[in-house]
């Protein structure tokens, strides 16, 4: 997990190294996926709610600042004979944590709050055998439409010079994923992995209303890798790629 987040880190790092320009994207750019949890089809319990809560922290496309979150997450799960469905909504709360504008500029801030409401969909096809589920084909989704001090920020510099801002409030992302459920010898545990690949639609750089240049993106995709844990009732998720994020919910069956 730690790998794959400072690989992605490192290679945006150096291919923007050398801007001297501020870039701000949407709070949850590349971080708005989500793993969601979904019943074996081994378990008794087809149907099941999830509610979670976490902390994610991501970071803006230069890397001079941070974005660190709280977030609520809702979904139901079902589990079928060869494939599964999960869907839910989520709202997250959180700061941009300025790293790189100095008190003395103009647009200096310290934080700036955002806001963002949401939902996710999920699914996989399945083959399960006796000790393993594999989800070999999968797919995940999500929109969000953000909202704050932070959105009204970029909105507010995009003509100012040196500041390069993507400033859509509403995201979608959609992607593949494979995974694997290991299930234990104690009814009820369960420890998994997934992998995602995708993309946010609507991507065009970083632009200035003042200026012709735009900070093309040139790697748009995302890849992110989640560990899943079920111990009872019980679930713990950490996920990354070029962001983290951890939670800790429970499972109403």
């Amino acid at each position: 997990m730690k790998l794959l987040f400072y690989f992605c880190l490192l290679g945006t790092a150096i291919t923007i190294s050398s801007c001297t320009d501020h870039l701000y994207a949407p709070a949850l750019y590349h971080s708005d996926i989500a793993y969601l949890p979904k019943p074996l089809v081994s378990d008794t319990a087809k149907s099941s709610t999830y509610i979670s809560g976490g902390i994610v922290q991501d970071f803006s496309p230069d890397y001079s600042n941070d974005l660190v979150s709280g977030q609520l997450n809702l979904s139901r799960g079902h589990a079928f004979d060869h494939f599964n469905l999960a869907y839910g909504a989520f709202g997250s709360f959180g700061n941009d944590h300025n790293r790189n504008l100095q008190p003395n500029g103009p647009y200096y801030f310290k934080n700036k709050f955002f806001g963002a409401v949401g939902g996710r969909l999920s699914g996989n096809a399945t083959i399960s055998t006796d000790k393993v589920e594999y989800r070999i084909i999968g797919f995940e989704g999500a929109y969000s439409h953000e909202f704050g001090d932070y959105l009204n920020f970029r909105r507010a510099v995009t003509d100012k010079p040196k500041f390069y801002t993507d400033t859509r409030a509403d995201l979608f992302t959609l992607g593949a994923t494979t995974e694997m459920i290991f299930k234990s010898r104690r009814r009820g545990n369960q420890f998994g992995f997934r992998f995602f690949w995708g993309g946010t639609f609507g991507d065009k750089g970083y632009s200035n209303k003042s200026s012709d240049y735009v900070y093309r993106i040139e790697n748009p995709g995302m890849m992110t890798a989640a560990y899943f844990m079920q111990i009872k009732n019980y679930i713990a998720i950490v996920e990354g790629g070029s962001y983290w994020q951890f939670r800790l919910g429970y499972r109403f069956k």
